[in-house]
């Protein structure tokens, strides 16, 4: 009787709260929206900077000449600055994603005025300081209150410190930037200076110019500064017409890298490839989270009911939730909060509620609430954000953005590897080509190279061709089973080389040896499952290994699948990859095969994404970043026009286990026994399972593999049931074996030595 009582209780309350909220509401929708006032606000600007510049010119009519004689008066020769200051607000005001425009701001503006009129009424002498200002000039009255007593107490230089001082701290105000940045900035105005400086140049000099001796040496030294200021691991905001242009000079083929080594170094010219941004699409539209205040209130006032008091505290909307962060009272239990989901999204009429309980770092818990609508985030806007020009790696991933809409970036050589899975339509892909598009942006054909696979065959083709490619996308599953081969043995033959030149990773080796730097290799596997289901022993022994020892060697593994079951995700993968992207799945099992955790189920899809490191205490939510395909296209097509890819082609080639470049990867472990098994089925007569057990004290599963590993050497024949395999080769000489004799005249056998 109590409970079917107090949930009859439940809608009342909910109706009360509702009609509350709706009555607060009233007087809000009276007011103005934010963006209402920023427009209005920009509008009135810039309509006084046109008044004002109408006013120098002497077009404003009567008030514009007093408008003009007072500016003259009080600003002198600066007052050609202000329309700029106040158009510069109003730019500020428009795009407030660009630009957070504070009172801080508009102080540094001012202050760069008064220092500016300063300094041009420094250089009048004190006896005519008056005077100046009705005369035009100097810097009018303001001037004149600042110069003026500093110039009495401290004489002109000193007072030139001090002004020179105040304007340098008004540009650090309006930037809201470091002395660092300002120097980039500066240093950067410069170089467009000399640019322009040596454009003009070249121009008089091709008018004046009666040979072309002289302009063919002026071009290649502007192409070679062009490539010094450019470096290889920079993101260029350059138009793709500039960049298609330069270097003119550089042949598109370069000569192939020397056989048997990938050291990008030994070529004749190092490739330098920088894309543009322009490229990718701009910023999407904002997230709409309904109404804030009233969402708050009902959460509040939901958790009452059920016995929980609350305080509300910040709200984070982000991309695609919500997040309203509460404090329970004291003596709450958390578990009594997580398992409240369900009565939240009745409440607040929102499906999937995740609590996160609490939020890492925070003495909170946050409540994440769908929004109304989803906000698109492009992957420009996370690579062209501040978070990923302070990465300490070209390695660097541009993820998306938190709950909170902060761009997210992840390391990939801290990772080392990457595991993503989810279900059909829930944004891997999509993810998969923002992976590959961050490593482009950031690394030339000679520092990176990729391996593509993609059993699907309608995703990663759109690559081939590009210079980073070592292969062509691999699409069949024997091609692949090579690659991986392949993969591993370059992996030996870098340890190699390594423990040759006395370094322990691949950063101490390529810093030390410049001129033969090894590229990082990234294998990127678009599905796993189609793979494990053909030939899972294999597959698996091939990532475990890489898992385990590539990282030291610059090789990095990203594996994707759609189908997150623990026969594909199984348990050996799982603890060799410890950094895991889930995206949305359909039960809570699925979201356990892939970060141990539940939570992966309550997603979104469409790029809504939970994300697992060793860095991080718990699993992460972010909106992943998205690509088009047009936009894929584009920077495909640009890369292709830039230069082209070095295949080796014995990558997908059948790699036997006796080539020195690692031979299969599970024979690795059986080297040592395997030259003892070949001498005790030859001098038994015989080959079986039991005999390699009993002999070599080994399990079945190893004595089968080193059965299979005869059989493809030759040395015996296919098995036949129960009945021992025959001997096909011949005995050494001599040999006593009490068995069976071969005839070593047989057409058929094979010399043993």
């Amino acid at each position: 009787m109590g409970l079917s009582s107090s949930r009859k209780m439940v809608p009342q309350r909910e109706k009360d709260m509702r009609e509350g909220s709706e009555g607060d509401r009233t007087p809000q929708q009276a007011r103005l929206r934010s963006e209402t006032k920023h427009g209005i606000a920009v509008v009135l600007l810039f309509a006084a900077t046109l008044i004002l510049v109408l006013s120098y010119v002497n077009v404003a009519g009567g008030v514009g000449k007093v408008l003009k004689e007072s500016m003259e008066a009080g600003f002198g020769i600066p007052m050609v600055f202000i329309p700029l200051g106040i158009g510069f607000i109003a730019y500020a005001l428009m795009r407030p994603a660009d630009y957070m425009f504070r009172w801080t701001n508009i102080l540094g503006l001012v202050l760069s005025l008064l220092a500016i009129t300063g300094f041009f009424h420094l250089f009048i002498p004190l006896d005519q300081a008056v005077d100046a200002v009705g005369e035009f000039h100097g810097g009018g009255y303001a001037g004149l209150i600042l110069s003026y007593p500093l110039q009495r107490l401290m004489g002109p230089w000193a007072s030139g410190v001090v002004l020179l001082a105040a304007f340098i701290i008004s540009l650090l105000l309006v930037f809201d930037t470091s002395l660092k940045h300002l120097a980039e900035r500066a240093s950067f105005l410069e170089r467009i200076s000399a640019r322009f400086g040596r454009f003009r140049d070249r121009m008089n000099a091709h008018l004046d110019s009666t040979g072309d001796e002289d302009e063919g040496t002026q071009t290649e030294e502007t192409d070679f500064e062009r490539r010094e200021v450019t470096g290889s691991n920079q993101v260029s905001t350059a138009s793709p017409e500039e960049s298609a242009t330069e270097p003119s000079k550089t042949p598109q083929h370069i000569a192939e890298t020397v056989q048997g080594t990938l050291f990008p170094g030994l070529r004749k010219q190092k490739r330098t490839i920088v894309v543009p941004l322009d490229l990718l699409e701009a910023n999407g539209q904002k997230p709409a989270s309904g109404d804030v205040g009233a969402i708050k209130e009902l959460i509040r006032k939901t958790l009452e009911t059920f016995g929980i008091p609350v305080e509300m505290d910040e709200v984070h909307v982000g991309p695609t939730v919500t997040q309203y962060t509460l404090k329970p009272a004291e003596g709450v239990k958390l578990s009594q909060l997580t398992t409240l989901s369900n009565d939240l999204a009745l409440a607040l009429a929102a499906h999937p509620i995740r609590i996160e309980a609490p939020i890492p770092g925070k003495a909170l818990v946050g409540i994440e609430v769908p929004n109304k609508s989803v906000a698109i985030v492009r992957l420009r806007q996370v690579l062209a954000s501040e978070e990923f020009k302070k990465r300490k790696s070209n390695l660097t991933l541009a993820l998306g953005m938190d709950v909170a809409g902060h761009p997210w970036v992840a390391d990939l050589d801290a990772m080392p590897h990457l595991l993503l899975a989810g279900a059909t339509g829930s944004g891997k892909s999509v993810m998969i080509n923002s992976i590959v598009l961050s490593l482009v942006f950031q690394n030339s054909p000679d520092e990176l190279k990729l391996i593509l696979v993609d059993p699907k065959r309608v995703e990663l083709p759109v690559y081939n061709d590009i210079p980073y490619l070592l292969t062509p996308v691999v699409t069949q599953v024997d091609k692949t089973i090579n690659a991986l081969r392949w993969v591993v043995g370059e992996m030996d033959r870098r340890f190699d080389v390594l423990s040759q030149h006395g370094k322990k990773d691949i950063r101490e080796f390529n810093a030390s040896m410049k001129d033969s730097s090894m590229p990082y290799i990234v294998v990127i596997v678009d599905e796993l499952a189609d793979l494990m289901a053909v030939a899972m022993r294999e597959v698996e022994g091939a990532i475990i290994r890489l898992a385990q020892m590539a990282r030291a060697v610059g090789i990095h593994l990203i594996v994707a699948t759609q189908r997150p079951s623990v026969d594909v995700i199984t348990g050996l993968i799982k603890a060799n990859i410890t950094s895991r992207i889930a995206f949305s799945v359909a039960s809570v099992v699925d979201s356990r095969t892939i970060l141990d955790v539940s939570g992966a189920e309550k997603l979104l899809g469409k790029g809504d994404l939970l994300f697992m490191s060793a860095q991080l205490s718990k699993p992460r939510r972010l909106q992943g970043a998205f690509i088009g395909t047009q936009e894929i296209e584009r920077v495909a097509n640009f890369l292709r026009q830039k230069g082209k890819p070095d295949y080796l082609t014995d990558i997908v080639q059948k790699t036997m286990i006796d080539e020195s470049i690692g031979g299969n990867f599970e024979d690795l472990g059986d080297d040592e026994l395997l030259s003892q098994a070949k001498e005790l089925v030859i001098k038994a007569g015989k080959a079986s399972a039991s005999l390699l057990q009993r002999r070599l004290r080994v399990g079945y599963a190893r004595a089968a593999r080193l059965l299979d590993l005869l059989e493809e050497q030759g040395i015996i024949g296919p098995g036949e049931g129960a009945k021992p395999r025959d001997i096909l080769v011949s005995r050494p000489a001599g040999t006593n074996t009490g068995g069976e004799t071969v005839d070593s005249n047989d057409g058929e056998n094979e010399e043993y030595s």
